[in-house]
């Protein structure tokens, strides 16, 4: 299944991708995920799990904006193990450097709790990071 799961990461990224990334790096999470829900619906092939995985990260930092921990910290879980299929990278998506970043918020809002949800750093959030 590996082969098959990332048998379209050589591939350019689409223009949906590059878009939806460009949201998520600008801090506008919600607009990513309404970007990225479009790629992923329509795409029929297993790297559209990668979109999934970048819609869900970028959702959980919408989450914890409004101070949800439990949403933050579950679509952080999920996106995290989506996305960690496609590593170290894919369609020129540096994943392996997402994964880990993503990681480090999710390891530090378990350590915070719900009660402390407000003292997120919000330095750690990460940039996804696209060579072509």
């Amino acid at each position: 299944m590996g082969d098959m799961l990332t048998c379209r990461c050589r591939d350019a990224p689409p223009p949906g991708l590059l878009a939806g990334i460009a949201l998520f790096n600008a801090g506008r999470f919600y607009d990513c995920h309404e970007e990225l829900e479009d790629i992923w619906r329509a795409e029929p092939h297993p790297v559209r799990s990668l979109y999934q995985g970048i819609l869900q990260i970028g959702v959980a930092f919408h989450h914890l904006s409004r101070g949800n921990w439990r949403g933050a910290h579950n679509l952080l879980t999920a996106g995290i193990e989506k996305v960690s299929r496609f590593r170290p990278t894919c369609m020129g998506v540096d994943t392996a450097a997402l994964v880990d970043q993503s990681q480090r918020c999710l390891d530090l809002l378990r350590d915070l709790g719900p009660e402390q949800v407000d003292a997120f750093d919000w330095t750690l959030v990460p940039q996804v990071v696209v060579r072509q």
